[in-house]
């Protein structure tokens, strides 16, 4: 792929300049509310979890399985947005004023998720440069197939995905020991041009977090089994990677059934807007062509912006039905044309433009 820098110039839709610096504002007190909960929301489900695994017995596993496993999903569930969603805002930089609490939050949840910061935040800033442009982008490649009607499509999010689960381990375990580039959450080819063998300390930060992250859960993990509490290993070890279908439901529209190759985000992004459970654990991206429009604007500022940009984007369907009432007749279309896209109605096109390095600087702040 190519270098995308001074490539496209964007469309943006005008924002009052005094209002534009009003929400990007950064707020140690609103990242906290969003932090704080979550996290508290992890060692309730894994208490659960663990207090529902101890009640299993040889008398009562008939009825107390069933109830451990309906446990262990919803630990699932909620941890699964941990890794490329919390991460994800926090590798943008924009949730706390000090940027020490971004960093010391953005290590929390990479570590219990298996979440490399460094590649994905070298990867995600390309994609807000360059998003969907097929030349330029390899973080979201359109169209995007999902095989919604495969029966294993579906048991993998429920459940996990063994192949994908032992790639990850791959990448993990090769990084740790000094072999960056290897397939994981990303492609090897699109992770070596985003992040090439002359990009030495970046390198080094990514085996330096891979030791922290392999070497760490290791540890944990014999810690857990010397202590008689070996059932940790599935709660913390390994509990952002499995049941992530509440991730899927709400993730999979930002770019699914759109356009590449085109510089208006109103054409190759959706906004949804939701209740607040799915808005809390997404950290407010069901405001996605918000957000990439505006990246230095922080995720609890976006129904905010939202408010502001809304008569000049295409509407935007609430709650997940709505929305993928709209995305499966789409996905069916491309099944049958592969060549369709769906181009949504736009109010207008009295916005501004501007350059792609511009984005680059406000999504690598």
């Amino acid at each position: 792929m190519n270098d995308p820098t001074n490539k496209i110039n964007w469309y943006r839709c005008k924002v009052d300049r005094d209002l534009m610096k009003e929400l990007m504002r950064k707020s140690d007190a609103k990242a906290f509310a969003q932090v704080i909960p979550q996290l508290l929301l992890y060692a309730a489900t894994a208490t659960l979890a663990y207090l529902l695994f101890l009640n299993v017995n040889a008398h009562n596993w008939h009825w107390a399985l069933p109830l451990l496993l309906v446990g262990v999903f919803i630990h699932g569930t909620f941890t699964s947005f941990f890794g490329g969603i919390a991460g994800h805002e926090l590798c943008h930089k924009t949730p706390f004023a000090t940027p020490s609490l971004n960093t010391f939050f953005l290590k929390i949840y990479s570590f219990l998720s298996w979440f490399d910061p460094t590649a994905y935040r070298a990867s995600h800033i390309r994609h807000h440069q360059s998003t969907v442009y097929a030349d330029y982008d390899g973080e979201v490649v359109l169209p995007q197939g999902l095989d919604w009607h495969g029966f294993l499509f579906i048991v993998r999010n429920l459940t996990t995905s063994p192949t994908g689960f032992l790639k990850n381990m791959r990448y993990w375990v090769g990084a740790a020991f000094g072999k960056v580039g290897l397939d994981g959450f990303f492609n090897s080819k699109w992770l070596n041009e985003v992040l090439p063998a002359s990009n030495v300390e970046q390198r080094r930060e990514i085996i330096r977090w891979a030791r922290i992250v392999v070497f760490g859960h290791l540890a944990l993990a014999i810690l857990f089994v010397v202590t008689g509490h070996w059932f940790l290993i599935v709660l913390v070890t390994f509990g952002a990677h499995y049941c992530s279908w509440f991730v899927s439901l709400v993730g999979a529209p930002q770019h699914i059934g759109l356009s590449p190759n085109v510089p208006d985000f109103r054409l190759n992004t959706r906004t949804f807007t939701c209740g607040f459970l799915p808005g809390f654990c997404y950290w407010n991206m069901q405001y996605h062509c918000d957000h990439h429009m505006f990246p230095a604007v922080p995720f609890y500022n976006l129904p905010r912006l939202h408010a502001a940009i809304k008569h000049d984007l295409p509407p935007a369907p609430h709650g997940l039905w709505e929305t993928w009432k709209v995305i499966l007749p789409i996905m069916k279309r491309q099944r049958e044309e592969p060549g369709y896209v769906f181009v949504p109605k736009l109010p207008g096109n009295d916005g501004d433009r501007v350059g792609d390095q511009l984005l680059h600087a406000e999504a690598s702040q």
